[in-house]
């Protein structure tokens, strides 16, 4: 029978509990509570955990716990709500940290001392505040910035498969990441959800030993964490994010990976709750839950800062039709493709030019951005290289020796584009001019006469 104390008007405590399901915990005959509330748990040794509300009524409340619900009893266990969502304590000083998927440092270090304490959920922002994004942030790796920009402010989501380094290209952009300004008010949030150990350790040691450590937050939900934390992980990534673009005026890139643990475990909530499954058995509103999250970037008028989101995820068996990319396509502005057969040929990164877009790039080069020939070359080197494709089917069927002089040359660009744009070393670093040379390197192979995207201006003065 539950025992709410009425001098505790806002901390009320309820004696017992009735029931649990996994991480959920069910409590009936509440005082009315409020979605997302927090909620604290206490078994009889007198250890809290915590868990949020799931789901309200006037008979009962839902919790999802983020730590493990073994050792509790219906009987004995105390729940107290707190009244308030969870929160994170935002500070600059979150820079060069280590934290786990609930924001709580796990460097060793102490808690940092937060300029204030921000709902994890975010606040929606006014769509006539939001200014369109413009300029464009600098990887260092040539086959994105050269064919696909990511543009400050814009959502670029990288589709990648088991097995292939989405990881290492993850470490490598963060370490090499820059605005056309510098890096003076960059900073970049690293969220990882359900990353192993392994990969956990070589994160933190690529960034120590690279000396960046000190512009970068860490949030890992690592495997054998609840993967509970896993839907909190990325939510408390972005509101520091906020807080750094929104409060601090700085440009903040936020990596988040991988977006298909985090979909993983938004499925299996949902499969104990018992809710009807949707496609592929996820839930019917996975598509707005990623929106929750995709949307939390970008520029708004009253602020100089901005957000700028790489989610990176594993499609299941390569498959791009799955419902994790397919809905994450229709929510961000582009994506950047993997492909199996480029890692196979130990092509680094392995990212295939032609399913892969960036919708905002137009916007971010040309003259006074990049450099004005820039917009002409990548349409050039994407429609060389898409003719390549063509050629090496027509081969596969009639043989190399059959193909036409002009048509050698194009796979003679195909091997050079593929060998020396795409591919480059994981510490390679290409500034922007690097990078259009390369292409312009490439484009040198074929004929002037083929070049067909390119201005005679362009022709005479890069050519």
């Amino acid at each position: 029978m539950k025992n709410p104390d009425a001098a505790l008007m806002k901390y009320r405590e309820y004696l017992g509990i009735d029931g649990i399901d996994g991480p959920l915990v069910v409590v009936r005959k509440t005082h009315p509570v409020g979605f997302r509330e927090l909620a604290e748990i206490r078994d009889q040794s007198g250890t809290i955990r915590l868990g949020q509300v799931l789901d309200t009524s006037r008979d009962a409340v839902l919790l999802q716990m983020f730590h493990d619900t073994s050792g509790l009893t219906l009987p004995s266990s105390r729940v107290r709500f707190l009244g308030e969502p969870l929160t994170v304590g935002v500070t600059r000083e979150m820079l060069g940290r280590v934290f786990n998927g609930l924001g709580q440092p796990i460097d060793g270090g102490p808690r940092p001392v937060g300029v204030r304490e921000a709902d994890v959920n975010g606040l929606p922002v006014n769509p006539t505040a939001r200014v369109y994004p413009r300029n464009y942030i600098q990887t260092g790796v040539s086959v994105i910035d050269g064919m696909n920009t990511l543009i400050r402010g814009q959502k670029l989501p990288i589709f990648s498969g088991s097995g292939l380094p989405h990881n290492e290209l993850a470490v490598q952009i963060t370490r090499q990441a820059q605005t056309a300004e510098g890096n003076d008010n960059f900073a970049v949030i690293f969220a990882a959800m359900g990353v192993k150990h392994d990969v956990a350790r070589y994160v933190i040691r690529s960034f120590e030993e690279s000396g960046v450590m000190d512009r970068v937050a860490l949030f890992l939900s690592l495997a054998g964490d609840p993967s509970i934390e896993r839907l909190i992980t990325p939510r408390a990534a972005l509101t520091a994010a906020e807080y750094l673009a929104y409060d601090q005026g700085m440009h903040v890139l936020v990596l988040m990976t991988d977006m298909s643990n985090y979909c993983e475990s938004l499925r299996e909530i949902s499969t104990v709750r018992g809710e009807i499954p949707s496609r592929k058995g996820y839930p019917g509103y996975l598509y707005s839950d990623l929106a929750e999250l995709y949307e939390r970037s970008g520029m708004v008028e009253t602020s100089e800062g901005s957000i700028t989101q790489l989610p990176m995820l594993t499609m299941p068996n390569d498959d791009i039709s799955h419902p994790i990319p397919d809905l994450t396509g229709y929510i961000t502005e582009g994506q950047i493709v993997f492909d199996r057969e480029l890692h196979g040929r130990n092509i680094y990164p392995p990212v295939a030019a032609l399913p892969s877009l960036s919708r905002l790039m137009k916007d971010g080069i040309g003259e006074k951005m990049t450099r004005g020939d820039h917009p002409h070359l990548a349409g050039q080197l994407f429609s060389s290289y898409s003719y390549v494709k063509d050629i090496r089917n027509l081969a596969s069927v009639i043989g190399e020796e059959e193909l036409t002089p002009i048509d050698k040359t194009y796979m003679e660009f195909g091997s050079f584009f593929e060998g020396s744009f795409v591919k480059q070393r994981m510490d390679e670093n290409r500034t922007m001019e690097q990078t259009l040379e390369l292409g312009w390197e490439a484009l040198r192979i074929l004929p002037v006469e083929e070049l067909h995207r390119m201005s005679e201006e362009e022709l005479e003065t890069y050519l």
